[in-house]
């Protein structure tokens, strides 16, 4: 609805304690005519309280700020009713193996380092703003090896397997260390047996990292078929996103590394 009464364009907070990269991206987005940045915060607790007013479609946010860290304010943006329809990705300056599941299950449905190109940016928030995640090729590799070291994944696996599977996506997902420890995963086996047959086939292909239209290809059906297929899985297991689809997928066995 917040979409259509804004003609399509992208609604855009950004949350960073540093005025300059807040600037940085804020010029950067509102040169395009498809999205603008609606509201700044320069802490977890103002981007919460903002996004209750603002209702933005896509928060860009800081991992490490002051009074409250990105993560717990993904968790309670995420949880707020005004919020349904609000993704988030995550901004991080560190690159470190810890914030992968934690960014995950945080609810948030990218990550981005700070460096990013400005091209990148922009795309990643119109592939985040259509429904799907951005994943990157590394963080996917740590984010299946440490689930391999919690014994979520077959362990007959090998360094090259790992490689070869993260080879075929695309983007990247993160988060904070603080946040893994508490959090656990909220998936169970009960809900692949929601699943049909040919939803399972498509979640494998998901893990994959295949695109729908790759997916239509491969298995000989229309891309509004395989749209509709990634919806009623994403209902069924309780996913945001196609990130945490490939984790489902992963930690119950229909995908391995």
């Amino acid at each position: 609805m917040e979409n259509m009464e804004n003609n399509g364009v992208i609604r855009v907070a950004i949350a960073d304690d540093q005025e300059l990269v807040r600037a940085g991206f804020a010029m950067v987005i509102n040169s395009q005519q498809d999205m603008h940045v609606v509201s700044q915060a320069s802490n977890g607790s103002q981007i919460v309280e903002l996004s209750k007013s603002q209702n933005p479609d896509i928060i860009l946010m800081d991992v490490r700020m002051p009074v409250m860290d990105g993560l717990e304010a993904t968790r309670k943006i995420l949880q707020q009713k005004t919020n349904e329809n609000t993704k988030i990705i995550i901004l991080t300056t560190f690159d470190l193996d810890e914030y992968v599941m934690a960014a995950i299950h945080a609810g948030a449905s990218g990550f981005l380092l700070k460096d990013t190109e400005p091209e990148t940016l922009l795309n990643s928030i119109r592939t985040v703003y259509q429904g799907n995640a951005i994943i990157a090729p590394t963080a996917t590799k740590r984010l299946i090896e440490n689930m391999i070291q919690q014994g979520k994944v077959a362990t007959n696996t090998t360094e090259n397997s790992v490689a070869n599977y993260t080879a075929q996506v695309s983007y990247d997902v993160q988060a904070n260390p603080a946040a893994q420890a508490t959090q656990s995963c909220a998936y169970t086996n009960s809900a692949i047996t929601e699943l049909t047959d040919r939803e399972r086939e498509v979640l494998v292909e998901i893990a994959h990292g295949l695109s729908n239209q790759e997916i239509a290809d491969k298995l000989f059906i229309s891309l509004p078929t395989v749209k509709t297929h990634v919806a009623h899985i994403l209902g069924k297991i309780g996913a945001r996103d196609r990130v945490q689809a490939v984790v489902f997928a992963y930690e119950n066995g229909l995908a391995k590394p």
